[in-house]
């Protein structure tokens, strides 16, 4: 019985973690979209002459991302705000922005 109690104990203790880490990672991922948020709008749903980013398919982000970061897509800002992302950032971001 003291082995089973030591194991729902770890059970749960993993579980927490997990949830936590989880929570963590949904702020870290809010606080990096909100980086783009003065040109495309509050969760992306930009209300000028910015495309979007609210609702954009996941592999569409990445892409265009990538094609600012290598200079196939020109911006005048873009491949500046893209230097600073890690391409595990960019699909975090591209999930967020997916869902919203």
């Amino acid at each position: 019985m003291h082995s089973r109690n030591q194991f729902l104990l770890g059970l749960t203790v993993f579980l927490m973690t997990m949830s936590a880490s989880s929570i963590a990672q949904e702020r870290n991922v809010a606080l990096l979209a909100s980086s783009c948020a003065a040109c495309h709008g509050t969760n992306g749903h930009s209300v000028g002459g910015i495309p979007s980013l609210a609702g954009a398919s996941e592999s569409y982000f990445v892409e265009q991302m990538t094609q600012f970061a290598n200079g196939e897509r020109k911006s005048t800002v873009m491949y500046q705000h893209v230097a600073g992302y890690t391409q595990e950032e960019i699909e975090l971001m591209a999930a967020y922005f997916a869902k919203q």
